[in-house]
């Protein structure tokens, strides 16, 4: 049975850090992609970053310059009050190295961790 869960969540000032974690039972890295998603409140599940099976990682353009990832971890910089929300991370069975980014293509998901940026 696959299992996922969110650790290392925060409240930060703006312009802080936070490193999120994400553990994982079940899988195997070589053929699943893991993927990062939050939601704020009053809004829908929006994508964060993601790795494919083959490392291959992309990032919304929210995230671009500010965060980056392992297979297991998420990490915040320069955080903003609008990245206020519950993250999420997911896993997707992935045999083609393809990393992707709409939330109902991954099966597998953590219960979320909360982050607040106060500005």
């Amino acid at each position: 049975e696959v299992q996922l869960w969110e650790s290392g969540g925060n409240s930060v000032q703006a312009g802080g850090s936070v490193r999120l974690f994400c553990g994982v039972s079940g899988l195997s890295f070589e053929d699943y992609s893991i993927g990062w998603f939050r939601q704020a409140p009053g809004k829908g599940r929006e994508f964060v970053s993601c790795i494919s099976s083959t490392s291959d990682k992309k990032f919304a353009d929210s995230a671009k310059g500010r965060f980056t990832m392992g297979r297991t971890f998420l990490q915040m910089n320069n955080l903003k009050a609008d990245d206020t929300a519950v993250y999420y991370c997911a896993a997707r069975a992935d045999y083609s190295g393809r990393c992707l980014i709409q939330p109902n293509e991954y099966a597998y998901w953590g219960h979320g961790t909360q982050v607040t940026v106060s500005s």
